[in-house]
């Protein structure tokens, strides 16, 4: 019985260890009858990451917090009174001299604070809050930061807990008398406030941390010193950002004894005795919104809008500048005012109007465009304006879903306005998806609209356009639908089907694509033109492709020709150049075998080309530019594409890439057809992807005929592929801090782009001449505000730059070999960046603006030595005609 007996008494002893090392609900407390008074300091600065010199602004205050015990019930929760009493407050502004400013806090904003809050604590956990709810939300926010610091547990272990940040993940460590807590604020979770970019390259990195020591000693709190910091920046430029800090300790000053409570009294009695109104309470922070005095009001606007008639250049900053005005006035505006506007507008402004609200994307907004769009009136260039503005907003609701439905469903309408609308509609479903959104009846009514109309096409051209539609949508579910269509199909669905597969990320290209690329590219079933075998072999070479895939493509490249297997074998070998380039190492350890790569395999006398190289490079961004030309065996343009590409953060973007194509050209000029291009009609054509989306082809010519008519009709004008504004980047983001101070970080971001191709035929000269010309602004405006019961600050960035650049190619066929001439160059780049800091405490009000401006020298891109060669040879001749 002894060793029993000591058994128990051992088990007894370490449960008693483990209670008290693990947290007792006895461990902390406040003891009834003594009044605890604190004294509380708040810091909290918000200013810029880098830049123009400004430490931004802050905010200090202080003040004695009382804490009592008021009730406690039978299984040890204690009911507790917190006020907050002689707070003062203190700002310095930016460019201020001299010691910090009082803030004089009027009586209303004093007899709020002072106003007590009751807490439902247990050893260390808030269980419930009660205040009186009318009171302002800034001051019931405060005093959630204060009573935030009493939210703790006395061991250690990884938690949700919640206080004025929400619900969030946090971790204590204890030592000796000391607790430390620490919060993954990236963890916290809230009522939704706020939205982004779908596109993470177009918003804003979030680095928080949050730190708080906790100092107890004989089961009382003894001191919180809690400290908190959030950096926000632009995903492409760090620099233009804002960095938070926030800073919160409470020490205990003194004890005394107070009016004991009746233990036995219920907490709603309790409660009902106290002075006040006092209801529950949210643990965490309610959302503020500010008032704006000098926002832009639609309504006010239209009382002037007569006299404005001011034609707008799109590619100039002042106009993508009041596009961004225009959203922020068609957010808050009204229906029929909206509609007014539309109706009032002349001819020359409404696409931008129509851009606007798609981009603001209210439901006025929207209901204001079902009303004024009519698709079998209206001019098609109005339609397909509002098309490709829903196809490229950043982050499209339901509700522009359902108008683009609307509109296209069951209505007869130009057949070009028919294809853009399939390709918008792909890319406002594709970017619903990534929002979780699927499921909503409007998205699988979007995505069966598609799939049931690539069933039913009975025209190569219908085929083509629902499967440009599924490449912008990027549902993974379709892509065996793609792989059918691909192999099996004729070539321009064959091609099409493959460049839509090419708009997938690379987690989407299995196995099962790759096989199926394996067999196009090999014909293993059936025979390819080789546009679509080069496509397939791109999807292998581009999406981390296994060893043999790369052998046997360099193995089989000599089979396709001179010409295609020199673009090829120059593909293979600019991803060796590439430090971004997924199948890099792989290619270099096969370029180690002497059997592989070795003169007989690599020196092919064609003139395609495949070329790709940084443009510019910032610790952020690395913009490249990637230039394919692949020509005919007899020495004919066949296909050129020109691709502009942003790379940041493992995201890939294709900003801009035009792909020129042209068949039939031997035929026009008596040369015989080569196998694989048997039939081919003349024709030339152009499609393009802008910032991932794909736009509708464009036929520049189709037929002998069709091609004498344009030549001879020709204005000489180039054909306008896009023109207009878009919002790339929408960011509204809400964090409420610890302390219960709030602070709103915004972010937008306008484009303006006017872009225009032209090809130039001289059938008598045997030259081509091709030009894309790119001509654009950006602007960005950054805003992140602080709001406190007494004090506002607002830091703002904005920056602007405008650009032209233009890519032109010159082939001429009279000689042997032929002469090819490619010119990239930008124009002087003039930017400008203003910024403003404002702060507002009651009648106290200050701003303080600085800004800088510049301008990027002129240059060309020399693409390669040879390059640079031909076109001193081509261009020397021109001008001594």
């Amino acid at each position: 019985m002894g060793w029993w007996a000591l058994g128990g008494y051992i088990c007894l002893f370490c449960c008693s260890f483990l209670s008290t090392a693990r947290g007792s609900p006895w461990v902390l407390s406040f003891q009834p009858g003594m009044l605890y008074q604190y004294h509380y300091a708040l810091a909290t600065q918000l200013g810029p990451v880098a830049g123009l010199s400004s430490s931004g602004g802050w905010l200090r205050a202080q003040a004695v917090v009382r804490m009592r015990q008021i009730h406690r019930d039978l299984s040890g929760d204690e009911l507790l009174q917190m006020q907050i009493q002689d707070l003062k407050a203190q700002q310095k502004p930016e460019g201020a001299e001299g010691p910090p400013v009082d803030i004089a806090l009027n009586k209303d904003v004093q007899s709020e604070l002072q106003k007590p809050v009751f807490i439902s604590w247990s050893s260390g956990k808030i269980k419930a809050l009660y205040g009186d709810e009318t009171e302002s939300t800034l001051i019931t926010n405060l005093k959630r930061g204060v009573v935030s610091l009493l939210q703790l547990q006395p061991h250690t272990g990884t938690i949700v807990e919640e206080d004025a940040s929400g619900n969030c993940q946090v971790t204590y460590t204890m030592s000796n008398h000391s607790i430390v807590k620490t919060k993954d604020l990236l963890s916290c979770t809230k009522p939704k406030m706020g939205y982004a970019s779908l596109n993470k390259m177009f918003g804003i990195q979030w680095q928080p941390s949050s730190r708080s020591l906790y100092v107890v000693k004989d089961s009382l709190l003894q001191s919180v010193l809690a400290e908190e910091s959030h950096t926000l920046s632009l995903v492409l430029r760090s620099t233009t950002g804002v960095k938070i800090s926030s800073r919160q300790e409470l020490k205990l000053v003194s004890s005394t004894p107070s009016p004991a409570v009746a233990a036995e009294q219920r907490l709603e009695n309790m409660l009902a005795g106290t002075e006040g109104q006092h209801q529950p309470l949210a643990i965490a922070s309610l959302p503020f919104r500010r008032g704006c005095i000098h926002c832009p009001s639609l309504r006010a606007y239209l009382k002037t809008f007569d006299s404005w008639r001011a034609k707008m250049d799109v590619s100039k900053a002042a106009a993508t500048w009041q596009f961004q005005r225009f959203i922020q006035m068609l957010r808050s505006a009204k229906k029929r005012d909206v509609l007014q506007l539309l109706k009032r507008a002349p001819e020359e402004m409404l696409p931008f109007v129509v851009e606007a609200a798609v981009a603001a994307q209210s439901v006025p907004a929207l209901a204001a465009l079902s009303d004024f769009l009519d698709f079998s009136k209206e001019p098609r260039p109005l339609l397909e304006t509002f098309l490709y503005a829903a196809a490229f907003s950043p982050r499209p609701t339901k509700e522009l879903l359902r108008l683009v439905l609307d509109k296209l469903d069951g209505k007869q309408m130009a057949p070009e306005i028919w294809d853009t609308g399939m390709v918008a509609l792909g890319s406002v479903v594709g970017k619903l998806c990534q929002q979780q959104l699927c499921g909503l009846q409007e998205v699988e009514h979007g995505i069966e609209t598609i799939l049931t109309g690539l069933r039913s096409a009975e025209k190569e051209h219908e085929a083509v356009t629902y499967l440009l539609a599924l490449g912008n949508a990027q549902l993974p579910k379709t892509i065996p639908t793609l792989l059918e269509h691909a192999e099996k199909g004729p070539t321009t669905v064959t091609a099409a089907a493959i460049s839509a597969l090419r708009q997938f990320r690379a987690q989407h290209v299995t196995s099962e694509v790759k096989r199926a690329m394996r067999r196009i590219f090999h014909e293993k079933r059936k025979s390819y033109e080789k546009t679509c075998r080069l496509a397939a072999a791109e999807i292998l070479l581009d999406n981390t492709p296994l060893p043999m895939d790369v052998i046997n493509i360099l193995l089989a490249a000599h089979q396709l020709g001179t010409e295609a297997e020199t673009f090829l074998l120059l593909k293979v070998q600019s991803s060796l150049h590439a430090k971004h380039h997924p199948a890099r190492k792989i290619t270099n350890d096969i370029m180690r075998d002497p059997r592989i790569n070795n003169y007989n395999q690599f020196s092919k006398a064609g003139i395609s080309s495949s070329f790709s190289g940084p443009l510019t490079a910032t610790k952020e961004l690395l913009s490249t530019f990637r230039l394919d030309l692949l020509f005919l065996e007899g020495g004919f343009l066949r296909k050129s594409v020109s691709d502009f590409s942003l790379l940041s953060h493992d995201w890939h973007l294709h900003a801009a890439q035009v792909t020129i194509e042209a068949q039939g050209m031997e035929s026009m000029l008596g040369e015989n057809t080569l196998e694989g291009e048997e039939g081919a009609e003349l024709m030339a054509g152009m499609s393009a992807i802008f910032f991932d989306v794909q736009l509708r082809p464009i036929t520049f010519f189709q037929g002998y005929t069709d091609l004498m008519a344009k030549v001879l009709l020709s204005s000489g004008e180039p054909t306008s592929v896009v023109k207009g504004n878009l919002l790339l980047m929408d960011h509204h983001q809400v964090i409420p801090l610890q302390s219960g101070l709030q602070a709103v970080v915004k972010l937008q971001g306008g484009l303006g782009l006017d872009i225009s191709a032209n090809v130039d035929v001289n059938i008598w000269e045997q030259e081509l001449k091709t030009s894309v010309n790119t001509r654009g602004s950006l602007t960005i405006d950054f805003q992140a505000e602080l709001d406190s019961p007494f004090l506002q600050i607002t830091l703002r960035s904005q920056t602007e730059a405008e650009t032209s650049i233009y890519f032109d190619t010159i082939l001429r066929f009279s000689s042997s070999p032929v002469l090819m001439c490619l010119q990239l160059r930008e124009e002087q780049v003039p930017y400008r960046e203003i910024f403003t800091i404002s702060t507002s405490a009651g009648k106290q009000n200050s701003t303080i603006r600085k800004g800088r401006q510049g301008t990027v020298p002129a240059r060309e891109f020399a693409l390669h030595q040879a390059n640079s060669e031909m076109c001193h040879l081509l261009l020397t001749a021109e001008e001594g005609v």
